[in-house]
Formats: C-alpha cells, sequence, structure tokens
C-alpha cells in the first residue's frame, strides 16, 4: 500500500506541473485578451492592471509586451510603446500580431519605411488571420512612399482577403487613376458601388466621391459625373477633394 501511494504521488505531482504550466499559459493568453478588450474601449486603466497582472507571470512574454506598447503608445509615451514592441518581436520574431502594432505604431510617427518591413514581415504570415488588413495597411504605406505600383499590388491582396471590405477596393479604385489605368479604376469602383447599394450603411466619403468623379471624366460620362460632383458640392463643400475638384476643372482635366 505504502509503494502504491509514493507511485501515486509521483504521478500526480508530474501531472499537475503539465497542468499548472498550461494554467498558467491560459492565464497569460486571458490577461492579454481583456487587455486588448479594454484598450479598444479606451480604459487603459484596467487594461494596465490585466497586462500588469500577466507581466507579473512573464515579464517577457510577447502578447503583454507588445499590448503595453498600445497603451504606453495611447498615452503618449512614444519610447516606452516602441521599447516594448521591440521587445515583444526580440521575444518571438514570429509574433505577427506585434509586427502589425509595430508597424501601425512607425506609420503614424511618419516612419513610411520602418512601417513598410514590419507589414511586410506580418504580410508573409499566411495563417495570420487578419492578413487582409496586414496588406492594406501595406498598401498605405507604400502610397505614401510613392510606390504606386507596389501600392496597387497591395491593395490587390487586400481586395482579395477581405470580401465585403469597402477600404481596399477604394484605395485600389483611386491608385489606379494615379496609375493612369482608367479600365482598372473603374472595374473596381463598380464593384464598390455595387457594395454601397447592398449595404446602407456605407455612404460615400469625399474620397470615394472625386475618385468616381475623375473617373467619369475619363470616361466622358457626364450624368455619373454631375451626380457625383452635386454630391461632393452639398455634402462635403469644405472638403480637401472639392478643392481639388475645382482646380481639377479649372486646370480642364
Amino acid at each position: 500500500m505504502l509503494l502504491t501511494l509514493v507511485v501515486t504521488g509521483c504521478v500526480t505531482t508530474t501531472d499537475s506541473r503539465f497542468a499548472r504550466e498550461a494554467d498558467r499559459e491560459e492565464a497569460l493568453e486571458n490577461y492579454v485578451t481583456l487587455a486588448t478588450a479594454y484598450i479598444g474601449q479606451g480604459n487603459l486603466d484596467r487594461a494596465r492592471h490585466h497586462l500588469d497582472r500577466a507581466l507579473k507571470l512573464d515579464s517577457d512574454y510577447p502578447g503583454a509586451r507588445a499590448a503595453m506598447g498600445l497603451v504606453y503608445n495611447s498615452e503618449g509615451e512614444p519610447e516606452l510603446a516602441e521599447k516594448n514592441f521591440r521587445q515583444a518581436i526580440a521575444e518571438d520574431p514570429g509574433y505577427t500580431r506585434a509586427r502589425v502594432y509595430y508597424g501601425a505604431f512607425l506609420f503614424g510617427q511618419g516612419r513610411m519605411s520602418d512601417a513598410r518591413e514590419q507589414f511586410l514581415a506580418a504580410a508573409r504570415d499566411t495563417s495570420y488571420q487578419d492578413r487582409g488588413s496586414v496588406f492594406f495597411n501595406l498598401g498605405m504605406t507604400q502610397e505614401r512612399l510613392g510606390e504606386l505600383d507596389e501600392a496597387a499590388t497591395s491593395y490587390r491582396r487586400a481586395v482579395e482577403l477581405t470580401r465585403g471590405d469597402a477600404r481596399p477596393l477604394l484605395a485600389l479604385s483611386r491608385v489606379s487613376v494615379e496609375l493612369g489605368n482608367f479600365d482598372d479604376a473603374a472595374r473596381y469602383y463598380s464593384r464598390l458601388l455595387s457594395m454601397m447599394q447592398r449595404n446602407p450603411r456605407l455612404v460615400h466619403s469625399p474620397e470615394s466621391l472625386l475618385t468616381g468623379i475623375r473617373i467619369a471624366r475619363h470616361f466622358s460620362d457626364r450624368d455619373q459625373e454631375a451626380s457625383l460632383v452635386l454630391q461632393l458640392r452639398n455634402n462635403y463643400p469644405e472638403s480637401v477633394e472639392y478643392q481639388q475638384y475645382k482646380v481639377l476643372i479649372s486646370n480642364g482635366n
């Protein structure tokens, strides 16, 4: 009986160790999930509370470090934010979410070349759940850098990966206009309009109206142009896009 108890005790201790490790990992993930939700709500105090608990369990946990970078950035502490983003990536270079956060941070700082490198690395992770948004962010970064052909390629991938998302369709339409690829621009813009007709919550922005106007002018579609100009003038008279439209017609383009 004594031998049985000793053997049983050993097995229980081993199982318990693995169970504790599994519980620890689950706790870390839960803390980060809760913190991320609070960050989305703007409740940074609650987010920090959960992240502090995670970092007490593992001071190098990439998920907690990446989320802490978001907190610091929201609090106006860019140096601390960057330190945490970089630490998360150093601990796990394959942790794509940290690269996405860091890329967005760098974009916001105006460091487009650095942001592009992070988004390029993130885009290579074919298992990342929100890969379409990564390509959209990459396209925006490339567009800011004047790499319009590369931006069009990235936006096209975003369109393929995010069915039903109007943003990459509009971006691809706009960049196609800038590249002079009006047939492509018209095709993507038509898809955007169809999407808007199916979803009443999608409404024209100044950007979408100006893009449509430029396409309509190229194809001499006077009715479409007049309709879009009327919406731009009536709904967004103070917008940059309306001023751009006035320049457009003054130059006869």
